[in-house]
């Protein structure tokens, strides 16, 4: 059986900015993206954990396609500082609107149900929180030693916003010693007023060199989504830019589109483009690059920072 995931939503619309707006009509989908219903016993428990301790996951909030495998292998990447993100990009699916205040025991939670889960490596991330005058570094701050002390044989790994400048907030999330520090491109420059208006291509490459400055020997890690317009020499040059901020690992996966609301699909990358976009990451030099249709930023997390540190050492 073959399904397009789609989230369950309330009646509280979840993107009233977009309310408004022509819709954008998706093309069908090839048969390389489509993928199985989750029906294991396994995706049940991680599922039950997640509301027993009213936790949001990524997986969920941003309706992703890989939800099934990976909560079948136990594995979920943990969103914290709520599930109301504060910008409104054209490619997310995670509410956009007014978040409430910080759970301060959301830090503890997580790091039980990671304990719980048993997991080997775990994925954290966060909403835009521009409300916040550190815009959340504190929490990932705070959840990060909250995994050390429930799950001390568990890599952390984060993926954080941009944090739209709050001094000192990526200082403090590098400090608190994730081993992985991911923040994501996500698109070309030429595309971002477009697709992510709230951000700057500039400063979150800067964040992404921050992070290697303040402790060199913390993997880095970036990611775009391909499929909405961007050129293949715009791809290529994105790559030297991380390469120059000393980025380890990249990522790059086929663009989804969530509702009919969101930006257009301009089209499906075959299978055959990515394995050439990963051939010529690893040309430029990345440790790891991790390119195909479903590839997403926690996709395969754990066994790709297994990739990593194992290709670091034999350097």
């Amino acid at each position: 059986m073959q399904f397009e995931y789609v989230m369950n939503i309330t009646s509280k619309l979840r993107h009233p900015e977009k309310a408004r707006k022509a819709d954008n009509p998706s093309p069908r989908k090839p048969k390389w993206i489509r993928v199985k219903a989750p029906t294991s016993k396994a995706y049940g428990e991680t599922l039950r954990l997640m509301r027993e301790h009213g936790l949001n996951t990524v997986c969920e909030e941003a309706a992703c396609p890989n939800i099934g495998e990976c909560w079948s292998k136990k594995h979920a990447t943990m969103m914290i500082l709520g599930d109301i993100c504060t910008r409104a990009c054209a490619f997310c699916n995670v509410a956009t609107g007014k978040p409430s205040g910080v759970d301060l025991l959301e830090p503890k939670n997580v790091g039980l149900s990671v304990a719980k889960l048993g997991l080997r490596h775990v994925v954290v991330t966060s909403v835009d929180r521009d409300d916040l005058a550190d815009g959340g570094a504190a929490q990932f701050v705070a959840t990060i030693h909250a995994l050390r002390r429930n799950a001390p044989d568990t890599t952390v790994e984060v993926l954080t916003p941009d944090f739209r400048g709050k001094e000192g907030a990526v200082e403090a999330v590098v400090n608190a010693k994730p081993d992985v520090f991911n923040h994501n491109l996500e698109t070309v420059p030429r595309l971002y007023q477009l697709i992510r208006p709230g951000a700057r291509y500039v400063h979150s490459l800067k964040i992404l060199k921050q992070a290697k400055q303040i402790d060199p020997q913390i993997f880095t890690k970036s990611g775009i989504m391909v499929g909405l317009g961007e050129k293949r020499d715009e791809i290529l040059q994105v790559m030297d830019d991380l390469r120059i901020a000393h980025v380890d690992f990249m990522t790059i996966g086929q663009y989804l589109q969530p509702t009919p609301k969101h930006a257009g699909i301009d089209r499906f990358v075959t299978p055959d483009e990515f394995d050439q976009l990963k051939r010529i990451g690893l040309e430029k030099g990345f440790l790891h690059i991790a390119a195909t249709p479903l590839t997403r930023s926690s996709y395969h997390a754990d066994e790709d920072f297994s990739f990593l540190r194992s290709t670091r050492q034999q350097i």
